[in-house]
């Protein structure tokens, strides 16, 4: 018995910086948790790490997501309890609660050969559910779901760069959409997440203005300008993309 209690002790001695790390002294507990938040994952050796638009470097620790399989440069909506600022280099040491894969794609090149296959029908984008952030264009909406076939989204650019870069100061995009004809009426979020990386952003670019064909408002232009983006993800809602299907 006085082998186990001192066991108990070296025990409770070795967790107790650990659970002082998570007191209120750092501003954090074990009950808070952000709202979803858009993070791109990081792979390093055989672990990874968030890089969160919004809170910076993220290391996961305590978590319960065994079963997760990382990709290094893939995009993320997670949920997750703070637990320590400034963590052995990384911004935050965090508890990852939720964390969803997200379709990432890159920009893509519109031609005559490829205008059928991007295709230009309607989807439904509510209001605040795309933005910028983290070098990424972020996008949730409605997905009427097919029954068969994956349907397609992307965004696309002129092969004309006198068309991309206007004169205006804004790089110039068009978001497409292809259902092929296979709807079921059935609705479920979507997400999916740009990389901008591959254009020409320099200090003098404005934005960018984006043409999508909305099943609400028809044919709009959205304008994002970097100097006064908001952040887009302070209202975004856990969201169920189980049914999703995108490609």
């Amino acid at each position: 018995m006085r082998k186990l209690h001192w066991l108990f002790m070296v025990v409770c001695l070795a967790v107790m910086p650990a659970l002082q790390s998570c007191d209120d002294n750092d501003g954090y507990s074990i009950g808070d948790f952000t709202p979803p938040l858009w993070a791109t994952v990081r792979v390093t050796g055989n672990a990874f790490y968030l890089d969160c638009d919004v809170w910076g470097t993220l290391w996961p620790v305590n978590t319960d997501l065994g079963w997760y399989e990382p990709v290094d440069g893939k995009r993320v909506i997670t949920i997750f309890n703070p637990l320590s600022d400034g963590f052995d280099g990384y911004d935050h040491a965090v508890k990852l609660l939720r964390l969803y894969d997200v379709l990432t794609k890159e920009v893509e090149t519109l031609t005559p050969e490829t205008e059928e296959d991007f295709g230009n029908d309607p989807v439904a984008i509510f209001k605040g559910d795309i933005g910028i952030s983290g070098g990424y264009l972020n996008i949730v909406f409605q997905q009427n779901l097919p029954s068969e076939k994956k349907h397609r989204i992307s965004l696309v650019r002129s092969q004309d760069d006198a068309e991309v870069y206007g004169e205006d100061g804004y790089i110039h995009l068009e978001l497409r959409y292809n259902n092929y004809d296979d709807l079921t009426g059935l609705r479920s979020p979507g997400a999916v997440s740009y990389n901008l990386n591959s254009l020409n952003i320099t200090s003098e670019t404005q934005g960018i203005k984006l043409k999508i064909n909305s099943e609400v408002n028809d044919e709009v232009e959205l304008v994002f300008d970097f100097k006064n983006s908001e952040d887009n993800t302070k209202n975004m809602q856990e969201l169920d993309l189980s049914k999703m299907q995108l490609k």
